[in-house]
């Protein structure tokens, strides 16, 4: 009889373990619920292709970031436009405006070439734009420091001056008409600006 019991009892014991192991396991087609990340890390923006979307820059192809613009730029040369170049622009732009200025000059910050309502599609200026009020494309050109409509290069009186090539991507094309002078441009273009880039080029005369 005491047999009989202890037989039981291991049994028992026996039926309870295989229980517990039933509960704990997952029952066939449950799904795994995923656990939540607590990373704050914010993934930079991929481009349509799955590469990493590139930054809005502006670049030429005559002059480095920060480097020396070659003479034929400027008032010691011929005098006409860098090529310049940009990447895409970000969603939404309508079109392009660009102010080159010297903000070293002796009389303040000097306008030496404003150029507004660049097509949307368009990703670069070649060398020599014709100085024209408004070019074949739609780009329409505004005063410098000389009042005049077009390119003026790097002319500084003494010592070495640095040059601002701005680019901005705008939501609109502007309603200004050829002529505009850098302060009616930049008032034109508050709150519809997208995105903006430069290229700083420095020249000195010897």
């Amino acid at each position: 009889m005491r047999k009989l019991q202890v037989t039981f009892v291991l049994l028992a014991v026996i039926l309870g373990i295989s229980l517990v192991g039933c509960k704990q396991a997952k029952p066939p087609g449950e799904t795994v619920e995923p656990v939540e990340s607590t990373d704050s890390t914010v993934s930079p923006p991929e481009s349509e292709q799955g590469g990493m979307a590139m930054a809005f820059e502006l670049r030429s192809p005559a002059f480095t970031h920060e480097g020396t613009i070659p003479p034929k730029y400027t008032c010691d040369g011929e005098d006409i436009s860098p090529r310049l170049e940009w990447n895409d622009p970000p969603e939404g732009t309508q079109s392009f405006a660009l102010i080159a200025d010297d903000p070293d000059a002796p009389v303040g910050t000097w306008v030496h070439w404003v150029l507004y309502n660049i097509p949307a599609g368009v990703r670069a200026l070649p060398e020599a734009i014709a100085a024209e009020s408004e070019l074949p494309e739609g780009s329409r050109h505004g005063k410098n420091g000389w009042r005049r409509l077009y390119y003026g290069g790097p002319c500084p009186p003494s010592g070495t001056h640095r040059y601002f090539f701005k680019l901005y991507a705008l939501d609109t094309t502007l309603n200004l008409k050829p002529g505009a002078n850098k302060g009616k441009l930049l008032k034109a273009m508050e709150g519809h600006i997208l995105a903006e880039t430069e290229l700083m080029g420095t020249y000195q005369r010897k």
